[in-house]
Parts: structure tokens; sequence; C-alpha cells
């Protein structure tokens, strides 16, 4: 039987911050402890006063710029060494590319600790989308040279895996996402909700679940839309979630339901009174909200990248569109909308096709990859190597 773990989870964002980022982390950060290992989380402090639990370490943070409700974290190096020094773990994984996460490799690399890395957000892709598409060369150098200090990079998709190995960073890996079958269930279908929304219950709902945010590609979910309502004038969208965009759209769509963001069973119900989902971000690495949409039911059309290109087989379990055509993603669109035998036959498929997908086995993948980046880190030739990247570092 194989020992426990003694695991430092390095954090620059965490519930009850609501993204998929903090929802995936705090998924393996619970189904870790629940398998008998120790993790102590390393997190930026959330309120000025905040109390840490007994397995947390807070350093100071600032809010993220566009993103108030979220916060990075500020250089800590010599005090995670300190700390790692008087109760050494047996690896560090590094979840996002800030400050403190730099820090934490900095760390690890002088202690001597194993040490991983998970690639969750394309900030390169983000930067055009905020005015400051100048930068994203830089950007993705800044994301190359910080992977290529850990052993290893643990990504959502073998094809983010491929894009990145492919960029010479070492130890990549694959480890899946998950979802809760039991919460997001078409059985919470609520037509209640729906009369609320003021939508009959024969009517259509189409639906966006996410950060309301530039770099989701909101622009086109509206436009979208507008087709949809010239040949369904009964149709009525619903955004679930909130974000800097969303004081924009709301003024530009006062006939728009805005639901807010909206958390465990209440998520689950909305998602659920939905009949047709629309997601054409192009910068996600994986996008939990794509898999919660097909375990609730839903049809769902998407960009074919991501998770979208993973699960999604076109017109069998949803409908993906060729990526960046916008044209082929409103007619598909609107070919969803018209057909409500085509939703219900795709929206059932997607149920059954995710069924499969369930958090232990990522866990036990998640704890996999731990214990190979441990026994690489333990390789002579590989510490030769990683040695060499911290120096240039």
């Amino acid at each position: 039987m194989t020992h426990p773990l003694r695991i430092a989870v390095v954090t620059e964002t965490h519930p009850p911050e609501v993204n998929g980022v903090a929802m995936t982390v705090q998924r393996l950060i619970n189904g870790m402890r629940s398998r008998g290992h120790r993790i102590t989380v390393v997190r930026p402090r959330q309120q000025r006063r905040e109390t840490p639990l007994a397995d947390e370490w807070l350093v100071g943070g600032l809010p993220l710029p566009g993103y108030p409700g979220l916060r990075f974290g500020l250089p800590a190096r010599g005090y995670l060494q300190r700390g790692w020094e008087a109760l050494r773990p047996d690896a560090i994984h590094v979840v996002t590319e800030g400050p403190l996460g730099w820090s934490a490799i900095q760390a690890a690399r002088k202690l001597g600790i194993p040490v991983s890395s998970g690639y969750h957000t394309n900030f390169d892709r983000y930067s055009r989308h905020y005015g400051a598409g100048v930068l994203k060369p830089a950007i993705g150098r800044w994301l190359r040279h910080f992977h290529r200090s850990a052993d290893a990079t643990l990504v959502p998709t073998p094809e983010l895996a491929a894009s990145l190995g492919a960029q010479g960073i070492p130890g990549v890996g694959v480890v899946g996402r998950g979802v809760d079958t039991e919460l997001f269930s078409p059985m919470r279908r609520d037509n209640n909700l729906r009369a609320r929304w003021g939508v009959a219950s024969d009517g259509l709902v189409v639906m966006n679940v996410g950060r309301l945010a530039p770099e989701k590609n909101l622009a086109l979910v509206e436009a979208a839309f507008r087709h949809i309502g010239a040949q369904e004038p009964k149709a009525r969208m619903v955004w679930v979630g909130d974000g800097p965009a969303r004081a924009s759209l709301a003024r530009a769509h006062p006939d728009h339901h805005f639901a807010g963001a909206r958390y465990g069973a209440d998520l689950a119900t909305h998602y659920a009174s939905a009949d047709l989902f629309l997601f054409p971000s192009l910068t996600e690495t994986y996008g939990n909200v794509t898999v919660e949409a097909m375990a609730s039911g839903l049809a769902v059309l998407a960009y074919d990248c991501a998770a979208a290109a993973l699960l999604i087989r076109h017109d069998e379990n949803g409908c993906v569109a060729p990526e960046d055509d916008a044209q082929a993603f409103i007619q598909t669109a609107c070919r969803m909308a018209g057909d409500s035998a085509l939703r219900e036959r795709l929206g059932e498929a997607a149920r059954r096709s995710v069924l499969p997908l369930a958090w232990e086995a990522v866990v036990a993948d998640f704890e996999a990859s731990l214990r190979a980046t441990i026994l690489r880190h333990g390789d002579p030739q590989n510490r030769s190597g990683l040695a060499k990247a911290a120096a240039s570092a």
C-alpha cells in the first residue's frame, strides 16, 4: 500500500471566489484529503483580518486588475522557504502563474522539493481582450519560463499537452476534469423558475454560464441570440454569472434575464431549466461549464476546442463549430433553436456521455501524477536538467 503524501498546494484563487480554477482546485484538495493525504493550502488572504484554517497558510494579496473579485498573491519566497524547511512537504503543486506561484517554485528549487505546476488559463490569449494585445508575446514567454521551471506541468486535455510539449515544457501530463452528475442533472428542471424568467414551460430558453467578461467572446452569444430571436420571437436569453461585462450587457439587453452568480443546487437548477447552451469562448484550457451543461441534459453548442473538442461528437451529443468561425456558430445555433426534437436528442446523449466523468477518477490521476513527479525529481539526470533551468531563471 502506498504511503500518504504531504502536499503543499499554492493557488492564487480559491473558494469562495467563483471560477473554474477555484472549483477544480477545491475538488482536487478535498479528494486528496479523502484519500488520506495531508494537504496544506497556500493562498492570498481574501479579507483583511481573515483567520487561516489549521491547514492553510495565508499571504498578502491585491485585487486582480479588471477582476476586483479576484486577487493575486504577493511574492513570499522567504516565508515559504522558512515554512517548508520546518515542515517539509513531499511535493508542491503550484496552481497559478502569479508572483506567489513563482515564489513557490523558487523556494521549492532552493530546498530541493519536487514541484509540479498546473496550466489552467490561457493568459496570453486574454491580453487582446483588455487592450493589451501587444503584451501577448511577453506573457507567452513568461508562461513558458514558469512551467519549464517545474518538474511537471499538469493540463486538462491531450490537445493542450501536445501544444505545451512542443514548446519545450518538460513533464507535461494530462489530468482531466470531472463533473458531479448527481448535482448537475436534468431532474432539477423547474418550470416555476422558467415562469419567473417569463417563458412558458414549452418555450425556448437560451443560456450562457460563466464569468461575464470580454475574453469569453460574449459578443457572439449576443449575435447568435439576435438571429435566434428573429426566428423564435418568444425565446428568452438567460445569463448566469457575474463579471466586468455584466453592466454593459444589461444596458444593451434589458429584455434578457441576468441571474447573477449562482452556486450549488441553485446553479444546477438554472442549468437544467434551460434548453440550449451557447459557449463560444476561445480562451479556455477546458471549460467546466460545458461539461456541467452536458450533465444537465442541455443541447450544447461550443467551438471545437478545449472540453468541447474532447467530449462533443457533432450532431450526436452536442454541436461544435469550427474554431473562430462566427458565421458557422450562428447558423448552428439557429438550427438547434428551431428543432426541439434535435435538442432533446442531443441533451439526452450529452447526459449519457459524461456520466463516466467521476471526480474520484480525476483525483486518482492527480495523485498518480504527483507520485510520478516525486520519482522524476529523484532521477539524477532529470535533476541536472532542472538545476540548469533554475539557474537560468
